[in-house]
C-alpha cells in the first residue's frame, strides 16, 4: 500500500530532522566527533525516506 510506504518515508524524516538537530547541538559544543556520527545517522535516514517516497509514488501510479 502507497499509504504504508508514506509513513515509513515521515517516520525517517522525523528521524533525521532529529539527527541533524542533535548533529547541530554536538558541533555547537565542540565535539564536532559526535556531531558527525549525528550527521551520518540523519544522512541515512534521508536516504531511506527518500527510497519509501520513491515506492510510494510508484504504487500510487500502479493504482491508477
Amino acid at each position: 500500500m502507497a499509504r504504508d510506504e508514506h509513513n515509513k518515508a515521515a517516520e525517517h524524516h522525523e528521524n533525521a530532522a532529529k539527527a541533524h538537530r542533535s548533529a547541530a547541538e554536538q558541533h555547537g559544543k565542540g565535539d564536532h566527533a559526535k556531531g558527525k556520527e549525528h550527521a551520518a545517522s540523519a544522512k541515512q535516514h534521508s536516504q531511506t525516506a527518500h527510497q519509501h517516497s520513491e515506492q510510494a509514488h510508484s504504487k500510487s501510479q500502479q493504482q491508477k
